[in-house]
């Protein structure tokens, strides 16, 4: 397994009326993370938010080019990016523990806190159609050129995590900063990483291990 420090490109915020960054995606051009009441669209370059839903977002958010996903409770909302309207909900696999989402391979994949699991589920039902088994506390999951990845946070500690879809083997790991937690994770599509900081109110932007 490599193992490696994390190398922070760039912190956001805190932003105002935002005490807890929980799920986080990347539609292209604008990093979304969930903050409780509303959905919040930051523009990475400029550094600053643009625009927000106000629509439930507990924990996990993602984008499947069209459409955001968006864990409230232990539903999963699908909405329209351009209305900020709920066009459906579906039933998340784990009650109210689910924690990290991501869209990949049409399912989502959703991120089972205390479960130590991630679950890849049918974005129309719900339905689970498999599990994956983490060691640590699951937080944040998303794919990137055909490698799933996801963050950790337990105690005060959190690393990110490349991992064998189909054992759940730790192929590479990330080890963030002593006091710096992930709960959202997102890749950029290429060698950014974006992570909710929690309580902190804060995005970080991670490099991705080169190739």
């Amino acid at each position: 397994m490599k193992q490696s420090k994390a190398e922070i490109l760039r912190e956001y915020g805190p932003f105002p009326d935002v005490d807890q960054v929980a799920g986080v995606t990347y539609d292209g051009r604008h990093v979304w993370f969930a903050s409780g009441d509303r959905l919040n669209a930051l523009d990475p370059d400029a550094g600053a938010v643009v625009r927000s839903i106000d629509v439930a977002a507990h924990a996990g958010t993602a984008y499947d080019g069209r459409h955001l996903f968006q864990i409230a409770g232990d539903r999963i909302q699908k909405i329209d990016p351009k209305t900020g309207a709920v066009l459906s909900t579906i039933p998340a696999p784990s009650g109210t523990g689910n924690s990290g989402l991501a869209w990949a391979e049409g399912a989502l994949w959703v991120g089972d806190y205390r479960g130590r699991k991630i679950h890849q589920i049918d974005p129309e039902t719900g339905t689970l159609l498999r599990s994956i088994e983490s060691n640590r506390f699951v937080t944040g999951v998303t794919w990137v050129e055909g490698e799933l990845w996801h963050a950790t946070w337990e105690g005060e500690e959190s690393d990110i995590r490349h991992i064998e879809p189909e054992s759940g083997r730790v192929l590479e790991r990330i080890d963030m900063p002593p006091g710096l937690t992930v709960s959202g994770l997102e890749s950029d599509g290429h060698d950014r990483l974006f992570c909710g900081g929690g309580t902190s109110g804060k995005v970080r932007a991670v490099r991705r291990p080169s190739r």
